[in-house]
């Protein structure tokens, strides 16, 4: 087919110069039909062929068939059947049949099985799409992989966004009670991919989902919908956003203190550069109420408190005070802590990652009070725990006494701790420790100022005995009693 240019020339040579049809083929190189075609035709066209019957490609299509299913289950996405492999196969088996004829029926069929995707509308309030996202941040100097959770409502395209330390249930379940508090409703459905968080098993086009995600989809009443397994395209608004969050927002790799720091200034840059905020507007009023009380996604687990009144939640290891020993405790786990329960009392921790430990020697303090030298070798990070004046103090003891005596002080101390509780305790040391005294009779004179606190009880002396003096006795007046020569006498 000529181009535009060749029948403009030829058009003018034979209608406006007045030269030949047969010059003009002669000097453009073409044949008399085409200069005549192009004449009557101002501009080129493409005529479709028909196609002409192919022996050879009836005779090779239906082992190229049989070949793709018996092969079906011995491929990988990067071991997988080419037309080279195939053609080989076919020359192996005596096929006559070229290489090329082997490409164009493998192209053609890739055409005919090739997806056509359906132009979609998208109404206010009516769809969001959710997905998790595998990113690289900078957390604390050390560089990690996160996980970043999208929720975007299709039709405003408004997006809340926010980073996890993985992408499991509770991490899900947590994303979506912020991202609904955050877009002020709640959509009609959301669509997702089949993820284990929210699926439990496949059966047919239906899905059983699990008891937590069947539990959130109850409380903020919207419709979990499902792409079709391994067709992520279904949802391809969220996928297609995800991507450019992560060019656009993620890239230089950003750094921070924490992931929630990291997560708060994405979120921030992510609105900051929504343009929709009219559609959003006119979304929001379609947006389905959300509930008086938010859902609960915590997990609740029920726990064995050991004989050290320590308890394994995920792999990390907490204290918890020393008389919950060997009870049983609940563990509420959040994103960001863990509330361990028992008894009508409540302990609070960061969460912590697998194989850390987190200990609070204030749960020790009775037994502490009773160990000197286990108080010896916690003595740092207890005076650390209890700030100060315990620093001082310790540094003192141990500048005075050494470290074994230093130890035996300070659990007498903790026992005071114990009994009289912190605040009465480090006032008195505080008022020691400004005297320059650390000994335990000037702090025993300063707890018992307090007025609350149980006084020695005084017994008024009667006139008549006011003065007589009782002098106290000692164990060295009765040693005469043990001398051989006056023992006699003595009796």
């Amino acid at each position: 087919m000529l181009r535009m240019d060749q029948v403009h020339v030829i058009r003018h040579k034979v209608l406006v110069e007045e030269q030949s049809i047969r010059s003009v083929a002669r000097e453009m190189g073409v044949s008399r039909n085409t200069v005549s075609k192009y004449l009557t035709v101002s501009e080129p066209k493409r005529i479709a062929r028909q196609s002409k019957p192919s022996p050879v490609m009836e005779t090779v299509a239906p082992r190229i068939e049989e070949l793709l299913d018996e092969w079906r289950g011995r491929t990988t996405p990067k071991q997988r059947l080419t037309g080279t492999r195939i053609h080989r196969q076919l020359v192996e088996e005596g096929y006559q049949v070229g290489i090329t004829t082997v490409r164009d029926y493998l192209r053609e069929r890739r055409r005919q099985r090739a997806e056509v995707f359906v132009p979609l509308v998208h109404r206010p309030g009516e769809e969001a799409q959710v997905d998790f996202f595998e990113v690289t941040v900078e957390e604390d100097g050390q560089r990690r992989k996160a996980c970043k959770f999208v929720m975007r409502l299709m039709y405003s395209g408004r997006d809340f966004v926010r980073l996890y330390e993985g992408c499991d249930q509770l991490s899900f379940l947590d994303a979506h009670v912020r991202a609904f508090a955050y877009l002020g409703g709640v959509p009609e459905r959301i669509v997702y991919d089949n993820l284990s968080a929210a699926v439990k098993k496949i059966v047919g086009a239906e899905r059983e989902l699990t008891e937590r995600f069947a539990a959130l989809a109850s409380h903020y009443l919207f419709e979990p919908c499902f792409a079709r397994p391994g067709e992520g395209h279904d949802k391809g608004g969220v996928e297609a956003r995800g991507k450019g969050i992560r060019l656009a927002h993620l890239t230089p790799v950003p750094t921070g203190e924490t992931l929630f720091e990291i997560s708060e200034v994405l979120l921030r840059e992510v609105e900051m550069a929504f343009a929709g905020e009219q559609l959003f507007d006119e979304e929001r009023g379609h947006l389905r109420a959300l509930p008086e009380r938010p859902f609960e996604a915590r997990r609740v687990e029920l726990l064995s408190v050991s004989r050290r009144s320590t308890v394994r939640i995920e792999g990390a290891t907490y204290s918890v005070p020393s008389h919950w020993a060997s009870l049983r405790a609940t563990a509420y786990v959040g994103v960001e802590d863990v509330h361990i329960h028992c008894r009508g009392q409540n302990e609070i921790y960061p969460r912590e990652r697998k194989g850390a430990k987190k200990i609070r020697y204030r749960h020790y303090l009775t037994e502490l009070a009773r160990k000197p030298q286990a108080v010896r070798q916690v003595a740092p990070d207890l005076v650390r725990e209890l700030g100060e004046p315990y620093g001082r103090l310790w540094e003192m003891l141990v500048e005075r006494y050494g470290t074994k005596e230093a130890s035996r002080v300070l659990a007498r101390i903790v026992g005071a701790l114990v009994d009289h509780g912190e605040e009465p305790v480090a006032e008195a040391l505080e008022a020691a420790l400004e005297n320059g005294r650390c000994d335990l009779l000037s702090l025993s004179e300063r707890v018992h100022d307090d007025p609350t606190e149980q006084q020695p009880r005084c017994v008024e002396v009667p006139q008549a005995l006011s003065g007589y003096r009782v002098e106290s006795g000692r164990a060295l007046d009765y040693d005469l009693l043990l001398l051989p020569g006056e023992a006699g006498d003595a009796s």
